[in-house]
Formats: C-alpha cells, sequence, structure tokens
C-alpha cells in the first residue's frame, strides 16, 4: 500500500464518522512531514454550518497544530473533490500538495474554480477512487 492510499484509508475513517452522524460522507487529513496534524469530516448538519466541510475541518486543526495558517509542507487528502469553497481555502493556506479520490463533477472546484489552488500546489486524484465514490452513492441512495 502506498503512503497516499494509507493516509486516504484515514480521510475514508473521517468519512465513516460523517456517514455515521448523518452527514454526506467526506473525510479529510493534513499530513506534513510523515505526521497526520489535521482531520475532520463534515459537519454542516451537526454545527448547521454550510461551511462545516470536511477540509475545512481539517485546515483549521492543522493550523492550530503548526500554530500558523500556511501550510506549505503539507498534503491534504480528501476523499472527495473539493468543492470551489474549499479549494479556496486550501488555496489561500498554500497547501503544497491536493490528493482526493473522488471526482465531484455537479460542484468540484475542477468544474467551477479551476485556478482556485496555490500556484504551487500539486495535485494527485483518484487514490482508493472507487472505495471513496461507493461511500458517496450509498449516502445518497439512503436519503433519495
Amino acid at each position: 500500500m502506498s503512503d497516499d492510499e494509507r493516509y486516504m484509508q484515514l480521510a475514508l475513517a473521517e468519512a465513516d464518522r460523517a456517514y455515521a452522524a448523518d452527514e454526506v460522507p467526506v473525510g479529510c487529513v493534513i499530513v506534513c512531514e510523515g505526521q497526520v496534524i489535521g482531520r475532520g469530516h463534515n459537519l454542516t448538519e451537526t454545527l448547521q454550518d454550510v461551511t462545516a466541510h470536511a477540509e475545512m475541518q481539517a485546515i483549521t486543526a492543522a493550523a492550530q497544530t503548526l500554530g500558523g495558517k500556511y501550510l506549505t509542507q503539507c498534503t491534504l487528502y480528501v476523499t472527495v473533490e473539493p468543492c470551489a469553497m474549499c479549494a479556496g481555502a486550501i488555496g489561500w493556506a498554500q497547501t503544497a500538495r491536493l490528493v482526493y479520490g473522488a471526482d465531484d463533477p455537479k460542484r468540484g472546484f475542477q468544474t467551477f474554480a479551476p485556478k482556485a489552488l496555490h500556484p504551487k500546489c500539486t495535485v494527485t486524484k483518484g487514490v482508493l477512487e472507487d472505495e471513496c465514490r461507493k461511500r458517496m452513492q450509498t449516502f445518497f441512495e439512503k436519503h433519495r
């Protein structure tokens, strides 16, 4: 198992926590120098806050861990392609690398804000894509 797959497994565990709370099952972890420094899952229903996405929760936790707002040496792992809001936050945090599982053609940043990330940020997509997509499909089949 590659490091990307190992960390995406941790993000999937966060997605499972969201699912258990009847939240859209998106999970995120942020890694710096081999250490998880932030994690989060969707809390939009729990907090009644449309900005409480997994990435936003993890960015806040990582910044608190580092004692600063920039994630220039960090990789953010998230189960689903970030939305435009989250991509903007990832960009403002100057995150070095973004790794995500499943594409989100309806809300993903690549459609709506393809330049939102910091210019130095590299992107890897499709890591454990099937597992990430299945969690979303299961959730939305249950809620329709």
